[in-house]
Parts: C-alpha cells; structure tokens; sequence
C-alpha cells in the first residue's frame, strides 16, 4: 500500500481565476486566456498578457525546494542569460496590492513571489519561447547543443551551489531506496526481488563514482533530456531548470544519446566536438553513464511514491502500484549491473 506522504490536493485551489489572481499580485494582467501546460511535479500554464505577450507563471510544488534552492536556481539562470546562453531564465516581479492577492516578492533580483493565500503559494514567471524537439539524428545539431551546453559549464564550473542538492549515489540513489524500504511502498509480492536488484546496482555505481571521485562537480542543467530543449532556427532553447545540481558534466550529456552502443558513440563525439570548443570533458566520466542512467530509474521510482497522493499521478502512471512494475524494474536494474560491468562508452566505438 503506498503511503500518503504529501498533501493530497496540492493545487486543489489553482482554478484559471487564482492562475490569473496571482499573476494581478505581481504586476501581470492577463486577458483571460490561458492553458494548462504538461508538468507533474509543478503546475505550469501559459498565460496571454493584456499587454499582447505571452508568459509562463510556474507554482512551485509545496515542500520540494526551500526559497534558497530555488533563487539559487533562479540565480544560475539569470548568470547564463547575461552570458548570451539561451536559457529562458524567470522575470523580475514587482508585488502589486490592487488585485485579490497580496504578494512578497524575494531574491535579487525578485524573481519568486509568495502569493498571500493558506498555503504559502509560491510562483516564478518565464517570457513563453515556442521551439520544436531537436533533430538528434543530425551531427550538426548535436554539435551545436554541445557548444551551448559547453558554455553552460563554463560558467558552471566557476562555483558550485551552495543549496541545490549534489547529484551522488548517497542523493540520488541510497536515499531514494531507504525511502521507499521505510515507507513500504513495494507490494509484498516483489520486495525481495526488487530491494536485491537494487542493491546490486547501488553497488556497482558506487564503485564506479569512487573510480571518479576527483572528478569536477559543477553547476548543471541536471535534467537536460529533449523534452527541455526547443529547437528554433536559431538554435536550441535551454529550459526547466528546476533540478539544477552540483554533478558531473556528463550529466547533462548522456540523456542526448540513444540507440545501439554504435549509434551512441556517434552522438557523442558529435555533442562534444562542439562542447569542448568551451569546456574541457574529463573521459574519464564516460564510465558514469551507465551509473547515471541507472539512478535516474532508482530516483524515478522514488518520486513517483512519494507523489502519490496527489491525484495526477494515479491517473499518470496507473501502472505503478502493481507487482509488475516493481517486478519489470528489478528485471532491468539487473541489465544495469551488466551494462555497468561492461567497458565505458568510448568515442571510437562506431569505428
């Protein structure tokens, strides 16, 4: 039985009137339009403005991230707009008393706003950026993600978080396990096989961030896959920084590759044919990707727990509660151990 952990109706309160209450409270009159956008752990929505441009008002799920994570976020954003990156970093707000809600608004800049309501809403607003998925079949496009991303990291490397969570096997993947084992969120028939599974994969990914334990940790996108990239013919659009981390760089590499080994390979020497024009790569992180890959399923399977009692994510990921989900993911935490064994991925494997 899985656990009630969290507020039930997080954004029980969120009708189209709050969304544009709120946005009143800072300073942004909307027209009435608006949309819903897809997003599981916040609530995102694209709104018209009276003023005839287009904003996305973002409210921060309660209890994920305190203000300082968050305006660390919000900070590492903005230092990459100023570098020219195309980042959609948030707007500057101004709190306005005329509207239904008051609001704080904090940071420096004040980039987050605490709406006047029961629960402390919280909200950050980005300018709309339209784009399409990036072709990552095309060595071209690969490369010029990689300069971006590389310039990413260039002003990543410059310091590191001081609040945002540090992307370890300690954070990402033990925790993600102790939670679930303390809150008996497995269904009876497939504890065993799964907690066996995963601690074999905790494992081997622990005894390969040891081989690279003196490898830089940096300020990353932390969730750069291609759902958070658009695609203009300007290039790509950096967006949802939301799980902004210290990590390694290969973090915000590896979930641009796809396919066989072979296939991977060619990607990836495309992506870094443009990345190090900007940024050094340490190869030796090409043997963090099967770890990494391996706690982004550990951690997933945790979130999705941890959420459940919201009523989104039933209906999301009606799969989930049953063994044979758990039995399937045991099934490939131990293809995991195998890839995690096997030499790391090199840029001549394709040859």
């Amino acid at each position: 039985m899985l656990p009630d952990t969290t507020a039930s109706t997080p954004y029980a309160g969120l009708t189209p009137e709050a969304v544009l209450d709120a946005l009143d409270a800072v300073g942004l009159r909307g027209d009435g339009r608006l949309l819903q956008l897809n997003s599981y752990e916040n609530r995102v929505f694209q709104v018209f403005l009276e003023d005839g441009s287009v904003v996305v008002p973002k409210f921060y799920r309660p209890e994920r991230w305190s203000d300082a994570q968050i305006l660390e976020e919000h900070a590492f954003s903005l230092e990459l707009a100023a570098a020219e990156i195309p980042v959609v970093a948030p707007l500057v707000l101004a709190a306005d008393f005329d509207g239904a809600l008051e609001a704080r608004v904090i940071g420096e800049p004040g980039t987050l706003a605490h709406l006047d309501t029961p629960a402390d809403t919280r909200l950050a607003v980005m300018p709309r950026r339209t784009g399409q998925s990036p072709e990552l079949d095309n060595d071209a496009t690969l490369e010029w993600i990689g300069r971006f991303l590389g310039r990413i990291h260039a002003v990543g490397r410059t310091r590191a978080f001081d609040h945002r969570r540090s992307l370890t096997v300690a954070t990402y993947g033990s925790a993600s396990r102790e939670w679930l084992a303390q809150h008996d969120a497995l269904p009876d028939d497939a504890r065993n096989v799964w907690f066996s599974a995963v601690d074999g994969a905790l494992d081997a990914a622990r005894a390969a961030f040891d081989d690279c334990a003196d490898a830089a940790q940096i300020r990353l996108h932390g969730d750069c896959h291609p759902g958070n990239l658009l695609w203009t013919p300007q290039g790509p659009h950096f967006v949802d920084l939301d799980d902004a981390v210290n990590g390694p760089a290969v973090q915000d590499l590896w979930m641009l590759l796809s396919g066989e080994r072979a296939s991977m390979a060619r990607q990836l020497r495309a992506l870094l044919s443009g990345y190090e024009q900007f940024s050094d790569f340490d190869r030796r992180e090409l043997r963090l990707i099967e770890p990494l890959r391996t706690l982004r399923m550990i951690h997933h399977s945790a979130w999705i727990a941890q959420r459940w009692a919201d009523p989104a994510f039933p209906i999301a990921f009606p799969w989930f509660a049953g063994s044979a989900y758990w039995q399937q993911q045991a099934i490939q935490l131990r293809e995991q151990i195998a890839a995690m064994a096997e030499p790391p991925l090199s840029l001549r494997d394709d040859y």
